[in-house]
């Protein structure tokens, strides 16, 4: 009955295939050289308070809009398990790479600091503390609750490095 339905076939000859070609290679981009050391400069000292999201002077509210609707995360940091002084050094180490790779948005995971000592999230508010002092960082705000909620934010860099060199 198949056979009298399709009726009589004639198989293609395999020069009619489509050949596509192979995606091009992406070279592996090194991170660029660090000075030996980068100046600290992020303060520790901060009000009990810093908010949850942060939008540098002069830029519109479309930008924390923007980041938290269509960005795609480039790259993240996690801090859990450093203490204040290291956690502060790789954040800075972590922006400054991430300028000099292009990178756009990035995510920094901080911890919500519920196994921390009188249930005080100290990493959380100096983590949001060092971001709103960095001059690469345009805006931030909370992470949605499938990449740590409150635990972490995402982070909105300047476009190009050198605007920061001098940092």
């Amino acid at each position: 009955m198949f056979r009298a339905a399709v009726g009589d076939v004639k198989k293609l000859p395999p020069y009619h295939r489509v050949e596509h070609p192979k995606p091009p290679c992406v070279p592996f981009r090194a991170r660029h050289p660090a000075p030996l050391a980068l100046p600290d400069v992020l303060s520790d000292l901060s009000a009990s308070e810093v908010p949850s999201e942060f939008l540098r002077n002069g830029y519109s509210r479309q930008k924390l809009r923007k980041l938290r609707r269509t960005l795609a995360i480039q790259d993240h940091l996690d801090l859990h398990g450093y203490l204040s002084d290291a956690a502060r050094k790789q954040l800075q180490q972590f922006l400054h790479d991430a300028l000099h790779q292009g990178l756009r948005c990035v995510l920094v995971i901080h911890g919500k600091g519920l196994n921390s000592r009188d249930g005080e999230a100290v990493l959380k508010l100096r983590t949001r503390h060092w971001l709103m002092q960095h001059p690469a960082v345009l805006a931030y705000c909370d992470a949605p609750l499938n990449e740590g909620g409150s635990g972490a934010v995402w982070v909105l860099l300047r476009a190009s490095a050198r605007a920061v060199d001098a940092f």
